[in-house]
């Protein structure tokens, strides 16, 4: 399920294939995904991660680098994931300072570059977008629900065990 308030939700038609997430461990999601309701309508084609300019952007999954570049004075990156069926999912990840080149195979969790200066629509952030041919789908669909749980763990009192005794500091 998504974090509240940034989107429809995981697409049953996406591999929750991702081990991480592409900034961070867990960053604040600023902006979510907001399907268009057709080809050229208004919407969020992915989401916004909070991310510090210079900050490592990783490969959520294992793949080819299809595109690394600028596109309108932003750098980009977009890699065609691996075994994802025809047409194949392919993520983008911008503003990027690319240390990848178009045809490079890349793991899960490699770097593809920095997130890089700009005057984004969220700096500072990185935009994240997945696409399965030329139609734009929620990249947090690729996370596995452990990685979207928006809380710490938390351990509940075991009944019937005392809990421990509390120590002021002094030994008797």
């Amino acid at each position: 399920m998504a974090p509240p308030g940034v989107g429809p939700g995981p697409d049953p038609t996406v591999p929750a294939l991702a081990r991480q997430w592409p900034v961070g461990t867990r960053p604040l999601v600023r902006r979510g995904y907001e399907p268009p309701a057709h080809a050229y309508g208004p919407g969020h084609r992915g989401v916004d991660l909070i991310a510090a300019d210079g900050a490592p952007v990783r490969a959520v999954a294992a793949g080819r680098v299809s595109f690394a570049g600028r596109v309108a004075g932003r750098g980009v990156v977009s890699v065609e994931l691996a075994d994802t069926g025809d047409p194949p999912l392919r993520t983008t990840y911008e503003p990027v300072a690319a240390s990848v080149s178009q045809g490079d195979e890349v793991a899960a969790g490699e770097v593809l570059g920095a997130v890089e200066p700009s005057g984004s629509h969220c700096a500072p952030c990185l935009h994240w977008g997945l696409l399965r041919g030329d139609v734009y789908l929620d990249p947090l669909s690729l996370l596995p629900p452990w990685l979207l749980d928006s809380g710490p763990s938390r351990l509940l009192p075991v009944l019937g065990v005392p809990l421990p005794e509390e120590h002021s500091g002094s030994r008797p």
